[in-house]
């Protein structure tokens, strides 16, 4: 996948991914501003446990972290890279590091049932005719940009 994924990178055709055209992380990337998986890919599910869900076993972020990295190695053999002066993926995409630690190891703790920016939550709770939605706090406070 990162592979495939740091190919605009790697032909000089973008200079980061979340301004890649055509890639998975590029629409993972906005799919997650907007507190949500792209439902035609493989959904990230976190690290590998006995009981878990259908999906690629680990994070998001750890996805991001290790395409930005790979990106970032300069290869006589390709003509891009990533630059060495542009900062880490999660600080380009306005994530701070420990929001994202309590958002991802609490999320049972902060949200209900859905998981989303608060826009997302609301949307939810009107197509399912809710009177509340549970953890629109905690989405004001972690998922907004």
């Amino acid at each position: 996948m990162a592979y495939v994924d740091l190919n605009p990178i790697r032909a000089k055709i973008a200079d980061t991914s979340e301004n890649s055209v055509h890639t998975s992380v590029k629409k993972r990337i906005e799919k997650a501003r907007k507190g949500e998986q792209p439902k035609q890919l493989y959904p990230f599910v976190g690290n590998p446990r006995k009981d878990m869900p259908d999906g690629l076993p680990f994070s998001l972020a750890d996805y991001l972290a290790l395409v930005d990295m790979t990106g970032r190695v300069i290869r006589e053999d390709k003509r891009g890279a990533i630059d060495a002066t542009t900062s880490p993926i999660l600080e380009r995409l306005n994530i701070d590091h420990q929001c994202w630690l309590e958002l991802t190891t609490g999320l049972e703790k902060h949200f209900g049932g859905v998981v989303g920016r608060d826009t997302s939550l609301l949307r939810y709770k009107v197509c399912h005719h809710q009177q509340r939605v549970q953890g629109m706090g905690a989405a004001k406070r972690w998922l907004t940009q």
